[in-house]
C-alpha cells in the first residue's frame, strides 16, 4: 500500500509518501515567522499550513516519483495540536480522499512518535517502554503492542520542550530553546548550580518541569548581569542536567519496575544530544536496550504519521468524513 502522509499540527508543514517497502520521502517545512514573538502565533499557523500545504505535497510526490494517482491511502494529523492548523491539514486529506474515493485515516500525532521508531525499519519489539517529549507533551508510555498502550505517568504542569523554551526566554537566547540550549551547553558546567529535580524521588511515573524553571528564574532575579553573563553557559547547563536526570531515571524506574528491557526515546527534545548522551550511558550500564529515531524524525514530521496510518490502512481501518479536528487529544 502506498501511503501519503500529512502532518500540520504546530509549525510544520509535513507531507510523506510510505510504502510497504519504507518511507520514500518526507518533506518538512518549518515556519520561521514564529521566531519573532518568542512563540507560536497560532493565527500564522494556520495561515502559513494555507500558503503551504500544496506545494509541500507536491514535493513529497515528486521526491517519491511517485503521483497523486498511484496513491492508495491517506494518513493525516487529526489531534492533539492547534486547532486551526489541523483543520488545514485534516480538510486537505479529506479532500484528496473524497475526490480519488481512496481511504484514509485520522492519526494521532502523539502514536505518530512512537511508530518515528518504525519508520526506518527498526528492530525495536514490543512491549517496550516510550518516553514522548516534545513542545507541549512529556508522557511515559507502556507500548504493550502496536495500537495497545497504557500511559505510565505525565507532566502535570509545563513539558520538558516547554520548559526549555521558558528558561530561553528568560535568558534572552531566541526561539526555539531547545536547540539553542543544547549547543550552549556543551561549554558549560552542569555542576555549577544544583538546581531542583522534581518529582525525581517520588513513587509514581509522573513529572513537573515548572518547579525548575522557577528555580532559574529565581537563580537571574537575584545575581547580577555580570555574573549572569560570565556563566551563562553553565546556568543553562545546569539547567538541562537537572530536566535530563529526572527523564532518565524514571523511564529508567518504568523499565525496571514492568521488567521491560526495551526503551524508545520519541518527540523533538528527543533529538537533544545531552539527553541522548545520558540515556545511552544509562541504558548501556543497566544492559537495557535503547532505540532513538534520528533527529529529523524527533520533530514534527509526515513520516511518522504515515507509517502510523500505513499500518491502521493494512489492518483495514478507516476514519469518517465526521472527523473533526481533536486539539486536547489523548493517547489510550
Amino acid at each position: 500500500m502506498v501511503v501519503l502522509g500529512i502532518e500540520t499540527s504546530c509549525d510544520e508543514t509535513s507531507a510523506a509518501v510510505f510504502t510497504d517497502d519504507g518511507i520514500l520521502s518526507n518533506i518538512v517545512a518549518s515556519q520561521e515567522v514564529h521566531t519573532r514573538y518568542g512563540g507560536v502565533v497560532p493565527e500564522l499557523a494556520s495561515r502559513a499550513h494555507i500558503r503551504l500545504i500544496v506545494p509541500i505535497v507536491n514535493r513529497a510526490l515528486e521526491r517519491a516519483d511517485m503521483t497523486m494517482s498511484r496513491i492508495e491511502g491517506i494518513a493525516v494529523t487529526y489531534g492533539p495540536g492547534l486547532v486551526g492548523s489541523i483543520l488545514v491539514g485534516l480538510n486537505f486529506a479529506k479532500g484528496i480522499a473524497y475526490s480519488r474515493d481512496i481511504p484514509w485515516t485520522g492519526v494521532n500525532h502523539i502514536e505518530g512518535h512512537i511508530f518515528a521508531n518504525y519508520v526506518n525499519e527498526s528492530e525495536i519489539r514490543t512491549p517496550f517502554i516510550s518516553l514522548i517529549i516534545s513542545g507541549g507533551h512529556t508522557q511515559l508510555v507502556h507500548v504493550k503492542k502496536l495500537g495497545e498502550y497504557e500511559v505510565l505517568g505525565k507532566t502535570r504542569d509545563d513539558a520538558a520542550g516547554e520548559a526549555y523554551d521558558k528558561v530561553a526566554k528568560m535568558m534572552d537566547l531566541g526561539y526555539p530553546g531547545g536547540p539553542l540550549i543544547d549547543k550552549m551547553a556543551e561549554e558549560g558546567d552542569e555542576k555549577f548550580i544544583a538546581f531542583p529535580r522534581p518529582m525525581l524521588k517520588e513513587d509514581n511515573y509522573d513529572f513537573s518541569f515548572s518547579g525548575v524553571k522557577t528555580a532559574v528564574l529565581y537563580y537571574l532575579k537575584k545575581n547580577k548581569p555580570e555574573l549572569l553573563r560570565k556563566h551563562q553557559k553553565d546556568i543553562v547547563a545546569s539547567f538541562q542536567a537537572a530536566l535530563v536526570e529526572v527523564l532518565v531515571d524514571k523511564t529508567i524506574r518504568a523499565a525496571r519496575d514492568l521488567k521491560i528491557n526495551n526503551i524508545a526515546l520519541a518527540g523533538g527534545v528527543a533529538s537533544n544530544s545531552y539527553l541522548r548522551k545520558m540515556f545511552i550511558r544509562r541504558c548501556d550500564a543497566e544492559e537495557f536496550t535503547l532505540f532513538i529515531p534520528p533527529p529529523s524524525l524527533c520533530t514534527d514530521n509526515a513520516a511518522m504519521i504515515a507509517c502510523t496510518g500505513h499500518f491502521y490502512l493494512k489492518r483495514g481501518e478507516r476514519s469518517t468524513f465526521d472527523m473533526s479536528p481533536k486539539p486536547s487529544l489523548n493517547l489510550s
